[in-house]
């Protein structure tokens, strides 16, 4: 791989691809979206084009013009902004008339499909970070007591029974009450409503739907998950071991512990 083409969503998910990607000398070509890629990432490419939500030609003309040899999609696009910044061409229109639905899965397969359709492979960007996946076991923060493990089973044996759906990717529990399933409101909302609903000491997992195609759709979690988290008071925070991305892991390492926030791979 020489040349890549990254597909850059919110968060700081794509600038950690680029710059792991640059640092194996790899060409970063960024395609990133108004209202929702962060203005860190232009720096961190070799060149970097800003589009509209749902120009999908623009896409496929800046990876041709570029002569990249593999693409990647990074980041999440707030479904919850769409209405503002979400602009389809002739080409979107299309394809979403085909697939019959706007769920996040269905979008994004459809999506690397029209890719791969133009020969340009689309790939798993993790693979050149290191470290960045969560393992199993206490990662950080206190060694959770019993109850919580309770919680935290109950959390993932809910995850799965909604795994069919495409609702979301969190689920929080209280004492073995379900508070809050994430769903077009994000994660952020949800563990707020669930805060609001139960207090303190709620368990959150987060996973991947069954069937997510990891390439560009992996749970991820971060500082600003713990932050969250610190502020609503919540006990632990539990990831799929081998699936959950961790970004700026030290530094979310470093929060969960001094907040007291266990993060947990199960």
């Amino acid at each position: 791989m020489k040349r890549l083409g990254l597909i850059a969503g919110n968060g700081v998910f794509p600038l950690e691809v680029a710059v792991a990607a640059r640092r194996r000398g790899i060409a970063v070509i960024a395609i990133a979206h108004q209202g929702e890629t962060i203005a860190e990432l232009a720096p961190a490419c070799d060149e970097i084009t800003w589009i509209r939500v749902g120009e999908i030609q623009r896409i496929m003309d800046v990876l041709h013009t570029a002569g990249v040899d593999h693409a990647a999609m990074a980041g999440g696009i707030a479904r919850a902004r769409l209405g503002e910044s979400f602009a389809p061409d002739a080409r979107a229109i299309s394809m979403i008339t085909r697939i019959g639905r706007l769920s996040d899965d269905a979008v994004l397969r459809a999506l690397a499909a029209e890719i791969e359709a133009e020969g340009i492979p689309v790939i798993d960007p993790v693979p050149f970070m290191d470290d960045a996946v969560a393992g199993k076991g206490r990662l950080a923060g206190p060694e959770p007591p019993v109850d919580k493990m309770a919680d935290l089973e109950l959390a993932f044996a809910v995850m799965r029974a909604l795994g069919d759906f495409d609702i979301g990717q969190a689920v929080a529990i209280h004492r073995g009450v379900v508070a809050a399933v994430e769903a077009v409101e994000g994660t952020d909302a949800a563990l707020r409503r669930a805060a609001s609903l139960c207090g303190r000491g709620m368990v959150v997992a987060k996973a991947a739907k069954r069937g997510q195609d990891m390439r560009f759709d992996r749970p991820a979690i971060g500082p600003g998950t713990i932050e969250l988290l610190a502020e609503l008071g919540a006990a632990m925070l539990a990831v799929a071991a081998g699936e959950a991305l961790i970004l700026e892991r030290a530094r979310t390492f470093a929060l969960a512990d001094s907040a007291g926030v266990t993060i947990y791979g199960h």
